[in-house]
C-alpha cells in the first residue's frame, strides 16, 4: 500500500501544471474529484454508464486472455504449440498480444492495434492501461467503480464460415461521435449499475474460460436487447453498424471439437477489441471534456446547483420584499437597512453558486460533491488549483454584487406612503 501510495504521489506531481488525459482516468492515476469512480457516477447520472462498463469488461477480458497466453510461455511450451489455429491467425491478421504471445520479433505482433484503431491510442497510453490492468493478482474481476432487433446489409455477422472475422473489423464507420440528443446514441440507455463480474484465479486459465469471458460481454453488451434467454440483464450498448456483433456461435458449455469451431475460437482473445477503442474514441471526444469541466472547474452536481438556485430565489425575494417594505414605513434609524446584507448574501451566493456550478465555501474546505449534499475532499493538485481560482473569483463577485445591493437600498430616501 506505501508503494502504491507513492506511485499516486508521483503521478500526481507530474500534473501540477495540468489535467489529467483520458487514459489516465481509465488507469486510475488521478485523484478525486476527476477519478474513475467520479467519472462512472457522471456518466450514471447521464444514464451513460453502460458503454464504460463495457470498456471495462472488455479491457479485463484481454488481461485473462494476456493471463493466459503467459501462463503457456511459463509452463515451457509456445503459443504455436498450445494454441496453432489462434497463432495463424494472430500471423495472418495481427493480435493487440503480439509481445506476449512473442510475434513482435516478426514484425507483424501490433497489426490489428494500429489497423483498427486508427492510432487512436499511443503507445506509451496502451503500456498504461495494461499496466493498470495487470495490477490486480490472485484475483481477475472486472475494473468497473460500479457501487435493436434486425441486421442491416452493413452489419458483419459471425458465420460459420472461419475465414469470416466474428469481431467486425474491417469497415472503418464513418459514425459520428455525438453522444447527446434523443437519437439511439452510445450514451442514451439508461441502466442501474451492477456488481464487478469475478472470475476466480485459484486454477489455470483454460480456453473455456476465454470463451465465457467472450460470450458474458456479447450477451451483455452487444446481444440486441430482446434477447435475454443467455443474459437477463441485457445492456446493450449503441455500436456503428461496421462495428456490430449479432451472433456468438460458440458455448462455454463445451470445449469446440470441429476444425472451423476452432478457428472460430482462435478469434476470442481479439474479438472487442475494434468495438472497445471505438467507445474509447467516443468517450475521450465526448463525455470526458465534459466531465472535466464539471469537476475540474465546479464542485456542484446538477440536482444540488438546482436547489440553490430556488433557494436564491426564494431568499433574494424575501429581501427584496423587506428592503422595500423598510423604504416605504420609513424606518428609523436608516442604519438597520444594513441588516440587508444577511438575506442578499445568502440569497447572491446561492444565485452565482448556481450560474458557475461552484460553492466557494465547500471549495475552501476543500470539499467537492460526488452525488447531491455528499461530498469528498479534493486531492487533484491542478484541480484544486483551479477550483480555489474560481472560488475567490465568486467570492469577489458575491461581495460586490450584495455591497451594492446593500448601499443602493440604505441610501434611498425613506418614503412613508
Amino acid at each position: 500500500m506505501d508503494d502504491e501510495k507513492r506511485q499516486q504521489d508521483d503521478w500526481a506531481s507530474s500534473r501540477k501544471n495540468r489535467l489529467p488525459s483520458f487514459t489516465e482516468v481509465l488507469s486510475r492515476r488521478t485523484r478525486p474529484p476527476v477519478d474513475l469512480f467520479m467519472f462512472y457516477l457522471f456518466l450514471q447520472r447521464e444514464g451513460a454508464e453502460d458503454i464504460l462498463d463495457f470498456w471495462l469488461d472488455v479491457q479485463q477480458h484481454e488481461n485473462l486472455c494476456r493471463a493466459y497466453f503467459k501462463d503457456v510461455r511459463k509452463s515451457g511450451r509456445t503459443i504455436k504449440e498450445d494454441w496453432p489455429q489462434y497463432w495463424e491467425y494472430a500471423r495472418r491478421r495481427g493480435s493487440i498480444y503480439g509481445t506476449v504471445v512473442g510475434l513482435n520479433h516478426d514484425g507483424m505482433g501490433t497489426k490489428r492495434s494500429t489497423a483498427s484503431t486508427g492510432e487512436m491510442l499511443s503507445e506509451n497510453d496502451r503500456r498504461n492501461l495494461a499496466a493498470a490492468g495487470n495490477e490486480e493478482k490472485g484475483t481477475y474481476r472486472s475494473t468497473s467503480p460500479r457501487p435493436a432487433t434486425g441486421q442491416s446489409e452493413h452489419t458483419r455477422v459471425a458465420s460459420a464460415d472461419p475465414t469470416e472475422p466474428l469481431d467486425g473489423h474491417a469497415p472503418r464507420s464513418s459514425t459520428p461521435f455525438s453522444l447527446s440528443g434523443r437519437t439511439p446514441t452510445l450514451f442514451n440507455l439508461r441502466r442501474a449499475s451492477r456488481a464487478p463480474t469475478v472470475i476466480p484465479r485459484s486454477a489455470a486459465i483454460t480456453r473455456l474460460d476465454l470463451i465465457a469471458s467472450a460470450e458474458r460481454i456479447f450477451y451483455r453488451y452487444l446481444s440486441p436487447a430482446g434477447n435475454t434467454v443467455n443474459s437477463p440483464e441485457n445492456h446493450e450498448i449503441y455500436l456503428p453498424p461496421a462495428l456490430r456483433i449479432h451472433s456468438f456461435p460458440l458455448s462455454s458449455s463445451s470445449e469446440p471439437r470441429s476444425q472451423t469451431e476452432m478457428a472460430l475460437m482462435a478469434q476470442i482473445p481479439d474479438i472487442f477489441h475494434a468495438q472497445k477503442e471505438y467507445c474509447f474514441r467516443a468517450m475521450e471526444q465526448d463525455a470526458f471534456p465534459r466531465f472535466l469541466r464539471s469537476k475540474a472547474f465546479g464542485n456542484l452536481t446538477p440536482i444540488s446547483a438546482l436547489v440553490r438556485l430556488i433557494l436564491g430565489l426564494i431568499i433574494l425575494w424575501i429581501g427584496l420584499a423587506v428592503a422595500f417594505a423598510l423604504v416605504f414605513l420609513d424606518v428609523h434609524p436608516k442604519s438597520k437597512r444594513f441588516f440587508l446584507f444577511i438575506p442578499f448574501s445568502l440569497a447572491i451566493l446561492f444565485l452565482v453558486s448556481h450560474q458557475y456550478e461552484l460553492d466557494p465555501i465547500l471549495v475552501f474546505f476543500g470539499q467537492s460533491e460526488t452525488t447531491p449534499f455528499r461530498t469528498l475532499t479534493i486531492r487533484e493538485p491542478y484541480v484544486k488549483k483551479l477550483l480555489v481560482g474560481r472560488a475567490i473569483w465568486v467570492s469577489v463577485l458575491v461581495t460586490a454584487f450584495v455591497t451594492a445591493l446593500t448601499l443602493l437600498f440604505w441610501a434611498v430616501p425613506g418614503h412613508r406612503l
